[in-house]
């Protein structure tokens, strides 16, 4: 059999929708973020970046480089092993009392990603727990998805943000059920941030487990970056938090914060976290440094929501769309996959402006878009100079001026 015709076949059928990945080579250059060298033939030698998740720099704070550095020059690179076998280290201990202390829990646990996270923590939940059924909002990551299906519970999808669906749906469980309400706070491709106050009387009036995903909060919310729950101030009433160290806090790695006994289920069970080799520990240290500058300093957070701002009403001074929400996510709605890739390649090549066309399987067919995400480091002046670029581009293909 000819496995590659098979395979060439299926990503034939991709490109011709306009679904095919092209990624961007790039050299991010420490200290010059948002900008970063291009190694891609058309583009330019510069780009900006603009759809980058380190949504405040941290991955080029000069503290957070020095303890990744310096940590590396200690105690070398890898863990060398997994965290039952010879990988636990005194730097992944300090991280996770970090994040434990960022949440108001009583412990957390680390993982090699935030996909990772959450696949293993709900897949254990479900798995382990007795009669689990798994209450899902609509649009949760696909990591949340994969951990309710490997854990093989039931699994009851309630409608997107709509906690009077959630309180039908939870009265309709079997009486015997351990019933576990798994939503996120910031929905990273629309922007729109969950009615938590609410989601969480509903849950507590039918006994259920909350199981929270603020990997696009953490950082970016809250008077210390705890999330949209520290900012609630519904932290304590969360059974489970689920976090990133990639985003807000510029670094890699994923994480879950609760109570003691529930880390430690997780921890004596979950196989995404028992057979996986551990973080290094200088990404750990680089990690816990980031963490801790941002639950004392609000300076990144306030002039990235200033920028936000900014951008926000200078599209809508040009009439270009973009989907209102009240978070720092920007979708410019193009809804068309052909159109969408053709608009980022002509930014890239043409703007030296680089912004990853968002299609499906990521969002629904007919929703396709560009997500910016301004950063504390994008000046003035690099707003108008996108703006300007859209505002072009928008009478060259004829898009259409407003957002249905």
């Amino acid at each position: 059999m000819d496995f590659d015709a098979l395979f060439a076949k299926e990503l034939d059928a991709l490109r011709r929708d306009g679904n095919y990945r092209i990624f961007a080579e790039l050299e991010r250059e420490a200290g010059a973020f948002p900008r970063a060298t291009s190694h891609d033939a058309d583009a330019p030698d510069q780009v900006t970046v603009w759809c980058s998740n380190d949504y405040l720099g941290m991955g080029q704070h000069a503290d957070v480089i020095a303890a990744m550095c310096d940590t590396a020059r200690a105690c070398g690179t890898g863990a060398g092993g997994t965290r039952n076998i010879s990988g636990n280290t005194h730097q992944h201990a300090l991280l996770e009392a970090e994040l434990a202390d960022l949440h108001r829990k009583d412990a957390a646990l680390l993982f090699t990603s935030g996909y990772v996270s959450n696949w293993a923590a709900l897949s254990t939940l479900g798995a382990k727990l007795p009669d689990a059924v798994i209450l899902s909002d609509e649009k949760n990551h696909a990591s949340m998805i994969e951990g309710i299906r490997h854990s093989k519970a039931d699994k009851v999808i309630w409608r997107h943000n709509d906690p009077e669906d959630l309180d039908r749906k939870l009265a309709a469980c079997p009486s015997n059920a351990t019933k576990i309400v798994a939503f996120e706070s910031v929905y990273s491709m629309d922007g729109d941030i969950c009615p938590m106050d609410e989601i969480v009387e509903v849950a507590e009036k039918h006994g259920a487990m909350t199981y929270l995903d603020e990997v696009h909060a953490v950082g970016m919310y809250g008077p210390r970056g705890g999330g949209v729950s520290e900012r609630l101030g519904l932290q304590d009433r969360i059974t489970l938090i689920e976090g990133t160290l990639g985003k807000a806090y510029g670094v890699v790695g994923g994480y879950i914060a609760g109570s003691a006994a529930l880390c430690d289920f997780i921890r004596s069970f979950a196989s995404g976290f028992i057979f996986t080799t551990a973080l290094p520990p200088a990404v750990a240290a680089a990690a816990r440094t980031s963490i801790a500058h941002l639950k004392e300093s609000d300076a990144e957070r306030h002039r990235q929501r200033g920028q936000v701002a900014k951008l926000r009403a200078r599209l809508d001074a040009l009439g270009i769309p973009h989907l209102h929400n009240d978070s720092h996510i920007i979708p410019v709605m193009i809804k068309d996959p052909v159109k969408c890739r053709q608009i980022a390649d002509i930014l890239m090549n043409d703007f030296g402006i680089y912004v990853q066309p968002i299609n499906y399987p990521t969002v629904p067919k007919g929703t396709e878009r560009l997500r910016f995400t301004p950063g504390p480091l994008h000046s003035d002046e690099d707003i108008e100079y996108l703006v300007q670029a859209l505002s072009t581009l928008w009478k060259r293909c004829a898009l259409a001026h407003a957002v249905a």
